[in-house]
């Protein structure tokens, strides 16, 4: 498992008092609220305040005081120690867990290794197989079981073939 989590990009700095707005790439921009120090570029940073409004994420950061500051951060990906993460809700997976995953059919035939993951609506699976890239939407059906510590994921065979783009 990975040792750090990326949680969010930096848009732009909000206001003159060095406030970052975040693209939050978790579930819910909510869960920024539990959040008590992040890595930005390799330097951690403690969480002063979080504010929350139209799917963006504002938090305030120790050494973080102006807009200057804040702009030096622009682009930059939001990290946090894997301990400090939350355990995500039964049958949810933090993205980074199931990158290099193997998906198989239930019957064990292979058919590539995760690349990618498309946050959206319903989740779009990349995998590469043979240089080629195919993916699916983890579709409702799709998806049989996902063993996160064994690196595998099982798709049904059947439904996977109806989805996926070859």
């Amino acid at each position: 498992m990975e040792k750090e989590l990326i949680v969010g990009e930096v848009l732009k700095p909000q206001g003159i008092r060095g406030e970052l707005k975040i693209k939050p790439f978790t579930d819910t921009p909510e869960d920024f609220r539990a959040i008590k120090r992040v890595l930005l570029d390799g330097a951690e940073y403690k969480v002063l305040s979080v504010r929350t409004a139209g799917g963006a994420v504002y938090l305030g950061l120790r050494g973080v005081a102006d807009r200057n500051g804040a702009e030096l951060l622009r682009g930059k990906q939001v990290v946090i120690p894997r301990e400090e993460a939350p355990e995500p809700p039964e049958g949810s997976y933090y993205i980074a867990d199931l990158l290099g995953a193997q998906v198989v059919s239930e019957t064990g035939e292979p058919l590539g290794t995760l690349v990618n993951i498309r946050s959206a609506a319903t989740d779009v699976y990349t995998l590469e197989r043979d240089g080629k890239e195919i993916m699916f939407p983890a579709a409702s059906g799709v998806i049989s079981e996902v063993d996160v510590g064994g690196k595998i994921i099982t798709v049904n065979r059947k439904r996977f073939f109806e989805v996926a783009v070859l």
